[in-house]
């Protein structure tokens, strides 16, 4: 039991989501809307966050959070993130879009989402998106842990035209402790695994969600991640089923594995800068990826290349925007201006 419990306070510090409070900022809720391709599809669920929403924005980022996350855990560090921005260039309106990437929170709704549910399916939805709404493509994509994978399969697959000629290069990818290599079974305690394989085993429908937040503390988990878990359910008639859609959580889970980044990092594409912010505390880093990254970001730079940049954030464990948004925020806002200034 005493096992369980230590394990269940990692994984809190894997999954836990902030709640989003009350705020001066306007939280724009968008529905998925239809495109005007041959095939007709639904697109992503969204939300957007701007401190002047009368105004057109001068710059956007895309937020893309982590496995059987949604754009609601960042609310709160997104409109932080906006504000502070707004108070150091004034004359500058970002816009956060917060995505809700395919099978997680109001996007698993969504049909037209098929197979293969992968992390190149997962950056794909995102053009598809752009192309759908007629925006400008995103200044910068910012994603946490699965959601950096998917961010940078995004600026890799827009370096290679895979997307049309339309498609624009973000200025700045930001890789929130997610490490770019394949994640190997020897380097990893499992407990991500454990999280999947335990909402696999009960049944689709389920009686209540206090039922689902008993069953789990039965299980050795906290009360705040049982808590979170619970928070995942959506009312069906006299019962409750999952937000998400768990098998192809699963799969993109598997995908995320198997995916490997380096060579993006190796070559950056020209004008784009990647940076990778690892957590003082997390448990996903090896030592020879974090020399590798070192050894990039000290490169000589080259008109002709990309940059990578590292940034260390103290006092945090792998859920970087609720264990210390702060200093997350001191890293992040100085390199957002110069995004869109250079």
């Amino acid at each position: 039991m005493a096992a369980s419990l230590r394990a269940s306070s990692s994984l809190r510090s894997r999954f836990l989501s902030s709640s989003s409070g009350c705020s001066p900022w306007r939280l724009l809720l968008s529905s998925p809307v239809h495109s005007d391709a041959s095939h007709q599809t639904e697109t992503l669920a969204f939300d957007e966050i701007q401190l002047s929403p009368e105004k057109p924005p001068t710059a956007t980022a895309f937020v893309l959070h982590g496995l059987l996350g949604s754009g609601r855990n960042w609310r709160s560090f997104s409109r932080a993130l906006v504000s502070e921005l707004h108070n150091r260039s004034p004359s500058d309106e970002w816009r956060m879009v917060l995505v809700d990437l395919r099978n997680h929170g109001r996007s698993a709704g969504i049909k037209g989402f098929g197979p293969p549910h992968s992390i190149s399916t997962a950056a794909k939805d995102l053009a598809d998106l752009v192309k759908a709404r007629g925006w400008p493509w995103p200044d910068v994509v910012l994603g946490h842990s699965m959601g950096g994978k998917v961010a940078l399969d995004f600026a890799e697959s827009c370096s290679r035209g895979v997307y049309g000629d339309s498609a624009d290069l973000p200025k700045q990818l930001w890789v929130l402790d997610s490490v770019p290599g394949q994640v190997e079974t020897d380097n990893s305690d499992g407990e991500v695994e454990w999280v999947l394989q335990t909402l696999a085993s009960l049944p689709s429908s389920l009686p209540s969600r206090k039922w689902v937040v008993d069953h789990m503390l039965s299980l050795g988990f906290s009360k705040s991640l049982s808590e979170w878990i619970g928070s995942n359910l959506k009312k069906d008639n006299d019962h409750v089923t999952w937000a998400f859609d768990l098998q192809a959580a699963i799969d993109m889970f598997s995908s995320y594995r198997e995916r490997d980044y380096w060579a993006l990092l190796e070559h950056p594409p020209k004008d784009l800068e990647i940076a990778i912010v690892q957590a003082e505390s997390s448990d996903r880093w090896v030592p020879d990826d974090v020399q590798r990254l070192k050894a990039l970001a000290k490169r000589e730079s080259k008109p002709d290349v990309g940059k990578v940049s590292l940034h260390v954030l103290p006092n945090s464990g792998h859920w970087v925007h609720v264990d210390n948004p702060k200093g997350l925020l001191e890293i992040m806002v100085p390199n957002f201006l110069s995004a869109v200034q250079n």
